[in-house]
């Protein structure tokens, strides 16, 4: 009845009304979910010896990282927080292709443990920033 592109097809639309839709916070939340997402088929490839998937995927996360997340912070306002997040990021970088070339497990744990603990902290500060952004904020009431 569906065929899989099909059902690509609708995920494709389904991500992009959700990135037209989202909040700058919500599209850094969306980029720290594909990139870990693509950390985690990396290391299933990695586990099954499936040398094209893992490639493919540490690339993905490699682009998200230095595209998508690196590109998002605001070194002159952001001050020493963008700073250290920017150096955190090129570490998980350089971290992500090591990995690529060396197969370091660990080291891969250690990346998505990393990516995973910012993630975190981004979701739990999600209903602040909504809050900020909202027109009916508990400040104006």
């Amino acid at each position: 009845m569906y065929s899989p592109k099909g059902a690509s097809t609708y995920a494709s639309v389904g991500v992009e009304t959700g990135v037209m839709s989202a909040s700058p916070h919500q599209l850094i939340v969306m980029l720290f979910d594909g990139a870990l997402a693509a950390i985690k088929k990396a290391r299933w490839a990695l586990d099954n010896g499936d040398i094209a998937t893992r490639g493919n995927a540490l690339s993905k996360a490699i682009n998200i990282v230095d595209n998508g997340l690196k590109n998002a912070l605001d070194l002159e306002k952001g001050g020493e927080i963008a700073e250290n997040l920017y150096s955190l990021y090129d570490f998980v970088s350089r971290s992500l292709v090591k990995v690529n070339r060396t197969r370091d497990v660990e080291l891969l744990d250690r990346i998505e443990h990393i990516m995973a603990d910012i993630a975190g902290a981004w979701k739990e500060i999600g209903p602040q920033a909504a809050a900020q952004q909202s027109p009916f904020s508990a400040a104006q009431a």
